[in-house]
């Protein structure tokens, strides 16, 4: 309770001037409520002359001026943004799944499992954004395709690196980048290292599953092949999910993982289709059918198998 002649103050009580609200006189508290255009009806803070404001803090200039169609046609925003959009969302997922990484060689779990959750939810994301792209008809991708070039999302940096990541190894896939070094030895650097999945059938092995020693310490530039002693350790974990929890977990998150993968890719190729036919891609693709060919690769073949098995 208020001590008696203590009105309470006004104003939002998280604002910094919560203060100087309370040291108003009593007869404040009952005069005439601010509405929305009163000079001061709110508490926020307005001069930012000297501090960090919102932009400042996002680096929106930058980011904000950083389309610049080279069509006159009013569709290319939408296809330059979507692009954006798709390369921040990858980088975010890049991050964690790195984190991910990270946390499972020092077997460190449930904040893996946190951090794998918040990449199938970026996925998901990146999913929908297939919708807004998706409202460009022919006519007007048309109308802005010629001045392309021969860019195409094929060259990607970070969509290989995240197909690397997941195990979808192909060193041919360098050569797109061979043009910029810098970002060449990124994408090499994740070609050659274990992928994620490799680090768990690793964890696997730390756990006393008999993995076949060629399995942990294969070539990492090779794509991930199925492997009858990792399904062998997945199908007693999925027997006796109560005695491997952790590991059991594990595997529906990189189910999770995969299946949202897969939704994302199916989006793609039906948005191409539904924009440009079975056209060539920019980049010099077959377009649709080479999409089409993507849907069968599958990232962590013995978690979907052991289904059958069980």
């Amino acid at each position: 309770m208020q001590p008696p002649g203590n009105d309470a103050p006004a104003g939002c009580p998280f604002s910094g001037a919560r203060a100087a609200h309370s040291a108003q006189p009593a007869h404040a508290a009952h005069e005439a409520p601010h509405v929305p255009g009163d000079a001061g009806w709110h508490d926020a803070q307005l001069d930012f002359s000297k501090s960090m404001s919102y932009g400042d803090y996002l680096s929106l200039n930058s980011i904000l001026d950083a389309q610049h169609p080279l069509s006159p046609d009013h569709n290319e925003m939408l296809f330059i943004i979507q692009h954006q959009t798709s390369e921040l969302w990858m980088k975010l997922a890049l991050f964690e799944l790195r984190g991910a990484l990270d946390a499972v060689r020092t077997d460190a779990l449930p904040p893996a499992f946190k951090m794998l959750a918040r990449v199938s939810r970026i996925l998901e994301q990146l999913v929908q954004a297939w919708n807004v792209l998706s409202t460009m008809t022919p006519s007007e991708y048309s109308a802005m395709r010629p001045y392309l070039g021969q860019s195409s999302g094929f060259q990607s940096y970070q969509y290989r690196q995240l197909e690397f990541l997941l195990g979808n190894k192909n060193a041919q896939m360098l050569q797109p980048h061979a043009h910029r070094p810098d970002i060449l030895e990124q994408v090499r650097a994740t070609l050659e290292a274990p992928s994620f999945y490799d680090e768990v059938v690793r964890l696997l092995a730390r756990r006393g599953f008999p993995i076949a020693a060629e399995r942990l310490e294969r070539d990492w530039t090779q794509p991930t092949r199925h492997d009858e002693t990792v399904e062998a350790a997945w199908l007693e974990v999925y027997r006796h999910p109560q005695q491997y929890w952790e590991l059991y977990e594990m595997a529906e998150e990189l189910v999770d993982l995969e299946d949202a993968f897969r939704q994302w890719r199916f989006r793609h190729v039906t948005t191409v289709e539904r924009i440009i036919g079975f056209k060539q891609g920019t980049g010099g693709t077959s377009g649709a059918p080479y999409l089409r060919k993507m849907l069968d690769v599958v990232l962590f073949p013995e978690l979907w198998h052991v289904r059958t098995t069980l």
